[in-house]
């Protein structure tokens, strides 16, 4: 693996387990400062403990809710008075939602949790942040995105299909992302089919998981950590990428007019500038 940068300060969402924990446990690992931010706090605190006992380090632990957008700028906001600057932003926090849930903020739970909270949460760090790396899935391929409606999963209700949207949107957040902030590389990737408390709640996912090839956490995480530190002149910005190679998502999530339109409708419903 190339690492030409040396210690780095890393915030990595959904660190409390999965593929996120296992991505801060190698990054801590190599030396790096890790920031690990969770939803849960006992959970958040048990991932601390992992990470000091394998690296020798004790993590910062942020706690925020991604399903309430005020978390997100709390988040923000006391991040940014840690830190002066975020060598890498790792968007990772991610939920698949059984039942048509809205949030307080009056938006299906999967579109905010899994998009609307890291677009957010990218754009209050924008001038800290060095590089941003956003776990996306091959799920991508049963979104079904609308950007002038980003409530349209609650009718007819899909898992599957609001999870896919979601993941179809960052794909397009980070291809849209590379092209307004060129200055700050950005890239996602699909970790595979891997073994985490994701969706673990449904009976079809828990068979699966039993019957499926599902990797490790660790194994899932190979490609954030390489894409945290990999030199950009190696890599492509705004790309996707799976176990460490450049790959081509569905034309759904490779369309250039709708990622300018959800950007321009995210940037409405979270109340930032474009």
């Amino acid at each position: 693996m190339e690492d030409l940068t040396g210690r780095r300060i890393v915030v990595v969402t959904g660190a409390s387990s999965g593929i996120g924990l296992a991505a801060a446990e190698a990054l801590a690992c190599r030396g790096d400062q890790v920031v690990l931010v969770g939803r849960d706090p006992a959970r958040l605190q048990a991932a601390g403990d992992q990470v000091r006992e394998a690296s020798g380090e004790r993590p910062e632990l942020f706690r925020a809710d991604f399903a309430v957008l005020d978390d997100v700028r709390g988040l923000a906001e006391r991040l940014r008075a840690a830190y002066d600057r975020i060598d890498v932003l790792a968007n990772n926090a991610g939920a698949i939602v059984l039942q048509p849930v809205t949030t307080i903020d009056g938006f299906e739970l999967s579109i905010q949790a899994n998009h609307l909270a890291p677009f957010l949460l990218s754009h209050l760090l924008r001038d800290r942040i060095g590089r941003l790396v956003a776990t996306a899935s091959g799920a991508h391929r049963s979104g079904a995105l609308d950007p002038d409606d980003l409530n349209a999963g609650l009718r007819r209700y899909r898992p599957i299909r609001a999870y896919g949207t979601s993941k179809q949107a960052n794909i397009l957040f980070t291809a849209e992302a590379a092209r307004r902030w060129p200055d700050t590389p950005a890239y996602c990737f699909y970790p595979g089919l891997v073994r985490t408390r994701i969706g673990t709640d449904s009976r079809l996912v828990a068979l699966g998981m039993r019957l499926l090839p599902f990797r490790s956490p660790q194994k899932g995480a190979e490609t954030l950590v390489w894409l945290a530190h990999q030199d950009p002149s190696r890599l492509v910005n705004g790309a996707y990428y799976a176990d460490r190679r450049l790959r081509r998502p569905w034309p759904k999530a490779a369309d250039p007019q709708l990622a300018a339109r959800l950007w321009a409708a995210s940037a409405r419903a979270v109340g930032v500038d474009r």
